[in-house]
Order: C-alpha cells, then structure tokens, then sequence
C-alpha cells in the first residue's frame, strides 16, 4: 500500500462538502470543479485531460466519464457514484464506511463503482 495520498477530483454534480471531507478526514490530495478555473463549468474532456496530467481519480456520477474511459482510457481512474439521488449526509456516511475499500480497490483497479449497497471493481 502506497503512503501517498489519494489524488482525486470530484466532478460538479457531488457536492464541495464531499471533497473537503475526503481532503480532511480522508487525508485525501482532493480537488473539486468548483477549485478549477472554469468551475463547474469545466469540460468533461478537460477534467479527464486533467486526471491523466496529475494522475487524479475522477470521482462522478456521470456515465459519459465510463464511455470515455472504456473507449479512450480517460480519465486516469474513474470512481462512478451510482446511488441515484441521496443526501449529502447519507453520501459521506458512505465514503466514511467504503473509503479503506476504495483506497485499496483503486490501487489496483482503474474504474470502480460505489453504489448505496456496495462497492464493485470493472
């Protein structure tokens, strides 16, 4: 198990709260859209192209990012959110409960899936 720390980057439709949680409690190296220039309006294309230049795991409940990483292999990993709508509450309750199984699920794997039941490697 590697001591560095996670790099990841949460795209626009999760909330800021998550990617301060995952920064503070997480000891994760985490951005969101919303600390990148262009905000939440910052192309998929451009964070992909992002999460490959600084090896950050994109963290998105947008299947257009699976199309392009099956297709394309960006972005550089890929953590897909499939829980349908949730609270941003029962959302960290998650990460807090699955955030050891990430971690390790995305050293070895490069796209994985959480979802409110559990976590899956593809």
């Amino acid at each position: 198990m590697s001591d560095l720390p996670l790099r990841l980057l949460v795209d626009a439709q999760l909330p800021k709260r998550l990617a301060r949680w995952l920064a503070a409690e997480g000891g994760c190296d985490c951005l969101h859209t919303l600390d990148l220039p262009e905000a939440n309006r910052t192309s998929d294309g451009a964070i992909s192209n992002l999460s490959v230049q600084e090896q950050r795991v994109v963290i998105s409940k947008d299947a257009d990012f699976v199309n392009t990483f099956l297709l394309h292999g960006k972005p550089y990993k890929l953590l897909l959110i499939s829980t349908g709508n949730i609270t941003t509450n029962e959302l960290l309750s998650l990460f807090q409960q699955h955030l050891p199984a990430i971690t390790n699920a995305l050293q070895q794997y490069s796209y994985v899936e959480l979802t409110r039941l559990q976590l899956l490697v593809h």
